[in-house]
């Protein structure tokens, strides 16, 4: 009957990730396509782990640091093929400020949430220059679609957000007894990382499939497959994977590809001729036009069409 409330899903998926993580960066491909197979059908949290916390020590070099982790993006970039910065210009001073933007925008509906989330990653991976200020994060989300960017800064400076990010942090270092010690062929298995207090947490990307027959755990950099075993485990059909997407379909839904998620979500792996291109350390990302007008990478560096 319309109107007849339909019940919670019985399914959750807990992300654990961080907007700085070059891991999680180079999982997006296959969490594009794992989010539309479940679209409806689960409740997708994220929960922030704080990847570069305001405890850590300051490097004694900050250009030899950077110039290590460029080495170890790009190391890990040869893994996942996702895009680099042709230039990285410092290494993240702090998660926090893109983890609380990033929270208060799902306040503003997912689609909101998607965008600039994903904006938030690209100032790493494709600008270089990481948005570890609150001015830089708020900056980066300017011009999303349907963003109300002055609900955005009130949101990301309240104390409701702020406790939430708190909770995010805390959960992040509760890890399940599975990942404490993880062998598997990975470059990046997902055993949880040690904490200078001793503690864990969760290795980022880290997916906890939960549900009241159980749980299931995906750490680190998988395939597609690994998931969805995961969730048959727990919800037997519940994954469905929508039919292929035109290259068209593909750019206006996601609005930014990368190569890697134009093979796997585009039909014929190309985006389409309308795409903008915009050159990276490995490889191009593909911005819809709108997305290209109105994004930070485009204002530093000249984008051409395909």
């Amino acid at each position: 009957m319309t109107g007849t409330p339909q019940p919670p899903p019985v399914v959750e998926v807990v992300e654990y990730t961080d907007p700085m993580c070059p891991w999680a960066w180079g999982s997006e491909p296959v969490f594009r396509r794992l989010r539309a197979a479940l679209e409806g059908r689960v409740r997708w949290r994220r929960a922030y782990a704080i990847l570069f916390d305001l405890d850590d020590d300051p490097p004694p070099d900050p250009a030899a640091e950077t110039a290590w982790y460029a080495g170890y993006v790009e190391e890990i970039s040869s893994h996942t093929r996702a895009p680099r910065a042709v230039r990285l210009n410092r290494v993240a001073a702090s998660s926090w400020p893109s983890s609380l933007v990033a929270k208060a925008a799902e306040l503003q509906g997912p689609d909101v949430a998607e965008r600039v989330l994903r904006r938030l990653r690209e100032t790493v991976f494709v600008l270089g220059e990481p948005a570890d200020t609150t001015a830089l994060a708020l900056s980066a989300a300017r011009g999303v679609p349907d963003l109300d960017p002055d609900r955005l800064r009130s949101d990301a400076a309240s104390g409701e957000v702020l406790e939430d990010v708190r909770a995010d942090r805390a959960e992040a270092r509760r890890p399940v007894p599975e990942v404490l010690s993880v062998r598997d062929g990975s470059p990046h298995p997902g055993a949880a990382r040690q904490t200078p207090d001793d503690g864990f947490r969760y290795a980022l990307p880290t997916l906890l499939f939960r549900s009241p027959a159980g749980h299931r755990v995906v750490p680190g950099w998988r395939p597609f497959e690994t998931y969805a075993a995961a969730v048959e485990a727990l919800g037997p059909g519940l994954l469905r994977e929508p039919g292929p997407l035109s290259p068209a379909e593909a750019l206006e839904r996601h609005r930014s590809l990368t190569g890697p998620e134009a093979e796997l979500l585009a039909e014929g792996g190309r985006p389409p001729s309308h795409a903008v291109r915009l050159d990276t350390g490995n490889g191009p990302l593909w911005l819809h036009p709108q997305e290209a007008a109105a994004h930070p990478a485009t204002t530093s560096r000249p984008a051409a069409g395909l």
